[in-house]
């Protein structure tokens, strides 16, 4: 049989070629949170590693947080605006189901007119944004895509939950990918363990708020100790297969970039993987709590930012969250 259509006109490889990132202007403090639950300064720390966090204001949007981060990115990466191929945007706290806030952020960054699309993959959405970039790029329909993290996860905290209460930030981090003539992003591990949803999920669906009367407004609930099992052992397993599908081992690497999401589980990953002291691991989440999708970028910004981390490091980047979802990968930091 003949083929009747065209082969793409992609590139093999592709890589991140710059990041960038935005903290809201409010910093929260623990005391503050312990005004609303009944607890400690000592266990919020203990527990979580969290010292303080940014809380967005109202004119703080989504958007607007993205906006600021992705004109960091693509300044990073030496480009313009106008030759952003694609936008994606990762989010579980944009309140309108449609249009996508990505045909709203390619509009303000003067993006011209890529492809523009939401996902919502929780704490894994920038893995799962960034090999839905690399594909992109391999398939020709775009040379340069914007990937985006974003929360503003305050506006779904419920301040009277004390397992809760203290963890979540507000941000966005972005990064701008693009060809390259070596692989620079590794084969991404994905995937979701559906029968364990019930573990971190929003406490009432919209349509259930929309027709009951006296329902809290919703918010993200977990079970942290179901959570924290997963994540520091099957996380762990899933951050190796990353690194054996990039044909590297621990050794071979520079940066670990986990999901900011407890610091303990930081902590007991890198002690079951076994990584070398010479391994410099990000820990952003004592200053920015947890911005789920954003978290990973914005750690990345900051390394690179702080000189903890150089270009042309060997990262392992490994997000995982709500669903129960999780992607790993192996890149070279721009």
């Amino acid at each position: 049989m003949t083929a009747k259509i065209k082969p793409s006109k992609g590139v093999p490889y592709a890589r991140i070629m710059g990041v960038g990132g935005y903290r809201p202007t409010r910093v929260v403090p623990n005391e503050e949170i312990l005004k609303h639950i009944e607890s400690s300064d000592e266990w919020i720390r203990s527990r979580s590693g969290i010292a303080t966090r940014h809380w967005a204001g109202p004119e703080e949007t989504v958007a607007v947080m993205s906006v600021e981060a992705a004109g960091k990115a693509i300044a990073d990466a030496g480009i313009s605006p106008e030759q952003i191929g694609g936008v994606i945007v990762s989010t579980v706290s944009h309140f309108k189901q449609t249009p996508a806030v990505a045909t709203e952020i390619a509009h303000l960054i003067g993006a011209g007119k890529p492809a523009a699309f939401d996902i919502s993959a929780g704490c894994a959405g920038f893995g799962y944004g960034l090999t839905l970039a690399k594909g992109m790029i391999a398939d020709g329909s775009a040379e340069h895509v914007l990937v985006i993290g974003v929360e503003r996860l305050s506006d779904l905290t419920d301040l009277e939950d004390r397992a809760t209460a203290f963890l979540f930030g507000d941000g966005a981090g972005a990064v701008v990918v693009g060809p390259a003539e070596v692989p620079a992003i590794g084969p991404t591990v994905w995937g979701s363990e559906g029968d364990k949803s019930e573990t971190i999920k929003q406490t009432v669906s919209w349509d259930v708020y929309r027709s009951e009367t006296g329902v809290r407004f919703p918010a993200i609930t977990q079970e942290g100790q179901a959570v924290f099992r997963w994540a520091v052992f099957e996380m762990a397993k899933v951050a190796q297969q990353a690194l054996e599908a990039a044909g590297i081992t621990s050794d071979d690497l520079d940066v670990f970039i986990p999901h900011q999401a407890n610091m303990r589980i930081i902590d007991s990953m890198v002690k079951t993987l076994k990584l070398p002291e010479q391994v410099t691991v990000a820990r952003d989440i004592e200053t920015t709590g947890n911005t789920s999708a954003a978290s990973i970028p914005l750690a990345m910004e900051r390394l690179l930012a702080t000189g903890q981390a150089k270009s042309g490091d060997t990262a392992l980047v490994i997000g995982f969250g709500a669903g129960l979802v999780y992607a790993a990968t192996v890149v070279t930091l721009p």
